[in-house]
């Protein structure tokens, strides 16, 4: 039976511990198929892009540096890609542990329903069947590529952190490629440990996005509606009282109804963070758009690239 050779690539701060190498040490997959890097440095997209270019697989596994795979993870992968010559890229979901917080469960039950996480939802959880689909089920942080497809498409913009790989996803559609998205090639990972980590990282989101907007003229309407939004509340004051509150009471109900309504009655223990967590997502993200838009940091972003280290952690002959 045909194998294919699978290079995994862990970016990692300068010093940082990588959790995931823990689960790939348990991986059911012949141990000459596969090669592990971790790329240090301040540069995620640069990171990847570096270690892209030393691997020698035939797919790149981009996986967060606490990343916890499967057991069968390399086997189901590499079992898409042989499925079907077309397919460019496969990923899954990146499910919440059961040992996280609550305030991390519920940031994680934020991310997985229709009024947090919307189209996106399915990157944090699994649903349905393998499918083939676009950017908005997919995720970096659990994300594979043909190598060939990845280096003539000319790999991640460098430019841009987070949203990198939407851009590139956006690219290869448009180019009639195939993108794959299977929930039983999940990931566990923690969510933001703390309320501020989890605010910088939705305006992150954000930013990323209203950077992508500027370079690939991508515009999905969805995406600027917590921007809206933000806007529509600079004039509530000014209108309090009229029929132009009635959406701000819309929204309001809508937030205590997902809070307390949506989900099994077991989950209500999370009601009243969510309470709070939602109008923190929408409005971190849409400030964090509108921050792309206006103050994109693609020249800062080139001269603070910085040094990367790339580690070769298993070669392909080593157990």
């Amino acid at each position: 039976m045909e194998s294919l050779r699978i290079s995994i690539i862990i970016p990692v701060k300068p010093a940082g511990t990588v959790k995931a190498l823990r689960n790939l040490a348990r991986v059911e997959y012949p141990p000459e198929l596969f090669e592990i890097f971790v790329a240090e440095g301040r540069r995620p997209s640069t990171q990847r892009n570096h270690a892209a270019a030393k691997a020698t697989g035939d797919i790149l596994y981009f996986l967060d540096d606490d990343s916890l795979v499967e057991p069968h993870c390399l086997a189901k992968l590499a079992s898409h890609y042989l499925a079907d010559p077309a397919v460019a890229a496969v990923g899954g979901p990146s499910l919440t542990p059961d040992g996280d917080s609550a305030l991390q469960k519920a940031i994680g039950k934020v991310f997985i329903s229709l009024f947090g996480g919307g189209c996106n939802r399915n990157r944090y959880r699994q649903n349905g069947m393998m499918r083939e689909t676009d950017d908005s089920e997919l995720i970096l942080c659990n994300l594979s590529f043909r190598r060939d497809v990845f280096m003539q498409s000319g790999g991640l913009d460098e430019r841009l952190y987070p949203n990198e790989e939407n851009e590139l996803l956006h690219r290869l559609k448009e180019a009639g490629k195939r993108l794959l998205h299977d929930p039983d090639l999940a990931v566990f990972r923690s969510q933001r440990a703390s309320y501020p980590a989890f605010i910088k990282q939705i305006f992150g989101y954000g930013r990323g996005r209203g950077e992508q907007v500027r370079i690939s003229k991508e515009i999905k309407i969805f995406t600027f509606g917590p921007s809206l939004f933000i806007l529509y509340l600079l004039f509530t004051p000014f209108f309090f009282g009229t029929l132009y509150t009635a959406p701000l009471v819309v929204y309001l109900v809508l937030d205590l109804w997902f809070s307390f309504l949506e989900g099994p009655k077991n989950e209500h223990r999370f009601a009243w963070l969510k309470v709070i967590l939602f109008p923190s997502l929408h409005l971190s993200y849409g400030a964090g758009l509108i921050a792309g838009l206006v103050l994109p940091r693609f020249h800062k972003a080139a001269a603070d690239s910085g040094e990367v280290k790339i580690t070769r952690m298993k070669n392909m002959d080593a157990n």
